[in-house]
């Protein structure tokens, strides 16, 4: 049986953070269109419909029904961080996928010499993804650029 990667992260993982990151900076309390999003994003609004659906369903944001509606954040952006958004999308981030069950059920786990070298890297990636917030993006690209996203 072949392993599959769970690694990448995906076109929907990355527009997902793109979505948010857009309502955080455009959103200001009002909702936003998914058309507006699609233009400034460039991202077919089709496709953004099938990732703000999951976002919505899992309550990270709310959708406003009628003429001025759209999407908006549930909470603040410093509430979420760039782990909890991907995870959503994506499910678990692993570098390898004897990580991915809570459980190691690879048969060569007892004498896998490189298993403390994923598990570091597992940790390194939760670590930098779960420490990092929609707010601090927008703040670096701020420190950065000088605008917003």
């Amino acid at each position: 049986m072949e392993e599959e990667e769970c690694m990448k992260i995906s076109t929907k993982g990355r527009y997902a953070l793109r979505l948010m990151l857009d309502l955080a900076v455009n959103g200001t309390g009002q909702p936003v269109r998914v058309k507006e999003i699609s233009v400034r994003q460039d991202i077919s609004d089709k496709y953004l419909e099938q990732i703000i659906s999951v976002l919505t369903k899992g309550g990270f944001v709310i959708s406003a029904r009628g003429p001025q509606g759209g999407y908006r954040l549930a909470k603040e952006p410093g509430d979420y961080t760039v782990g909890s958004i991907l995870r959503i999308i994506e499910g678990k981030l692993c570098p390898v996928a004897c990580l991915e069950t809570e459980e190691n059920t690879c048969v060569r786990k007892s004498g896998c010499i490189t298993l403390p070298l994923w598990k570091k890297l597992d940790e390194a990636i939760n670590s930098v993804v779960d420490n990092v917030t929609l707010q601090d993006l927008i703040d670096w690209d701020k420190e950065k650029n000088g605008k917003d996203v």
